[in-house]
């Protein structure tokens, strides 16, 4: 679908549009929206149930910190709220995402938007992807569309929000105004986003320099997750809607909704959140609201496990796989730990007990052992790093929650396959002084291992075989050579649940993005890309796939 052209757009919205320009509300009633911006630079919002656990941690913490001198807490667990996201971790003082698994980071932002909008209703709009399935757009684009159909417009204008879209309420579809591709929209009705009190004038149109846009919508450092060239900065005016066809299950088509992993259940007390909160939590133990009934039951709330390694998994790695090995391998015991410092897997004090001495045992690792990691030095309690590791692949390698570094070869859930490789005359976009690499991925169905979500179950092999392409130049045999590394190690998909279509136990892309078109970019899986090779090359070395790698 061709790129948006918004910020270049000499259109505005329909006349007596309220939210058609920026513009603040003197209501004090307000609703808080928590926010994470995918590989694409679009902010997409979390679910309404799981943005009232975000608040209500948030400011739980907020009034400790009033009354005691205290800071914020310093990271949330999102499998509190669904279990489904039991992976990820919210670092709150840098407004981060963190996927304990992979590794993945992505900036989080908060919005206040008044009561009475559509967010404060709980109505999401949505427009329909390649796939059939239905993303959502950004909630500030939500409560635009909400006003204009509120107003009894019959179509409308995104161009103010930075799209290069038409709405047709009537018609329900969205048209690219310089191509004229159509898609179909939905308003769909969720649970309403939590209310907080508002300390200034609400905001109610596209963002603005005021102090209330800059308190309540600040985002996490910029990262490397901006892979496309035309959208390289969180802020860029220009919003792109994309082809998801290669998308992997960290970004989603309906609020939030990667892959199902057992819940790290217990994973800190709940004594920290205000028991006199209004805003109600997800009940310990019911069922998942991260994906919808037609998309399959989520997992439930287990307690974390010590299975026996994978034997697969122990023949890819050179290193240990009993749990207490590896982590007694890679930390080192601290006596006497900082009192004022947290443990961000828990989010208990260090100088208290794990948060998972409840639900994780360890017959030579106690609740109260602190250790330190060799390299980075970071520390965490020894039995919060036990029940990661024992929740995730299990296969010798551990991962730094704090900065990602890699101890020891990490290896993934890749189900097994064949990959492919071939060259021909062909230029890329981009790339005229060069031919191109072709690689193919085949991968068939199957039943899944004790490395993946449901041991025992099927797992489904949708759009294989899948080709990619590659410049042949040096950084392209370059990267070429640590996709096949990526490849023996099991990186480059994994069985979850894919985002574009809400199927749960099928391969999905695992973080190391692919060229899979060669004439075009418009998707934004294509070419010219000019910042692609430089950006897979992050990617990897994110998975610890790097040019030592090639050394050896």
């Amino acid at each position: 679908m061709a790129a948006a052209q918004g910020a270049g757009s000499s259109s505005a919205g329909p006349s007596g549009l309220p939210g058609s320009a920026p513009g603040h509300s003197s209501n004090s009633t307000a609703v808080a929206v928590w926010e994470w911006q995918d590989e694409f630079g679009r902010w997409r919002p979390y679910r309404g149930n799981v943005c009232s656990y975000i608040e209500q941690v948030f400011q739980a913490s907020q009034q400790k910190g009033q009354r005691s001198g205290s800071g914020l807490v310093s990271s949330i667990l999102l499998g509190h709220a669904d279990p489904v996201l039991a992976p990820y971790v919210i670092d709150i003082p840098s407004l981060t995402q963190f996927r304990q698994d992979t590794g993945t980071m992505r900036a989080v932002r908060r919005h206040l938007f008044p009561g009475d909008s559509a967010a404060g209703q709980g109505i999401v709009w949505e427009w329909q992807n390649d796939e059939g399935g239905w993303s959502p757009y950004e909630m500030n684009v939500c409560i635009f569309l909400e006003e204009a159909r509120a107003t009894n417009h019959q179509r409308v204008d995104l161009g103010p929000m930075g799209y290069n879209y038409e709405v047709d309420f009537v018609a329900q579809v969205q048209t690219n105004k310089t191509t004229r591709f159509r898609r179909s929209v939905q308003r769909r009705l969720d649970a309403p986003y939590p209310v907080t009190a508002s300390p200034a004038p609400l905001h109610t149109g596209a963002a603005c320099s005021c102090q209330q846009c800059w308190l309540n919508s600040g985002t996490g450092p910029i990262t490397t997750r901006y892979r496309h060239s035309m959208i390289n900065f969180p802020n860029s005016s220009s919003t792109h809607q994309v082809s998801s066809r290669t998308a992997s299950v960290s970004s989603s088509s309906v609020g939030f909704v990667p892959y199902n992993k057992p819940t790290l259940s217990g994973a800190r007390s709940t004594t920290r959140l205000n028991a006199q909160s209004t805003l109600a939590l997800p009940q310990a133990g019911g069922p998942s609201t991260g994906l919808s009934a037609s998309n399959g039951v989520s997992a439930p709330s287990l307690p974390v496990k010590m299975p026996k390694p994978s034997k697969v998994n122990q023949a890819l790695a050179a290193t240990p796989t009993e749990p207490e090995t590896v982590v007694k391998k890679y930390l080192e015991e601290v006596k006497g730990p900082p009192a004022d410092e947290d443990c961000i897997i828990c989010m208990e004090k260090l100088s208290s007990p794990s948060g998972y001495g409840d639900t994780c045992e360890s017959s030579t690792i106690k609740p109260e052992m602190v250790g330190r990691l060799t390299n980075c030095q970071h520390s965490f309690h020894m039995l919060c790093m036990l029940a990661m590791y024992s929740n995730g692949n299990k296969d010798g390698s551990l991962q730094c929650p704090s900065c990602k570094t890699i101890y020891g070869e990490k290896t993934g859930t890749q189900p097994k396959g064949k990959m492919e490789v071939s060259t021909f005359p062909q230029s890329l976009p981009g790339h005229k002084d060069c031919g191109t690499i072709q690689i193919v991925y085949h991968i068939s169905r199957g039943i899944q291992g004790p490395e993946h979500p449901n041991p025992g179950m099927p797992y489904t092999a949708r759009g294989f075989p899948r080709y990619c392409y590659l410049p042949d130049n040096e950084k392209g045999r370059k990267v070429l050579e640590l996709l096949r590394v990526a490849w023996k190690r099991r990186l480059i998909f994994t069985v979850g649940t894919s985002n574009t279509t809400g199927e749960s136990n099928t391969v999905v892309w695992n973080e190391i993005h692919h060229k899979t078109e060669m004439d075009t970019n418009l998707s934004g899986h294509g070419y010219p890309d000019p910042n692609y090779l430089d950006n897979v090359l992050a990617e990897l070395a994110a998975q610890g796939v790097t040019e030592d790698c090639l050394r050896q």
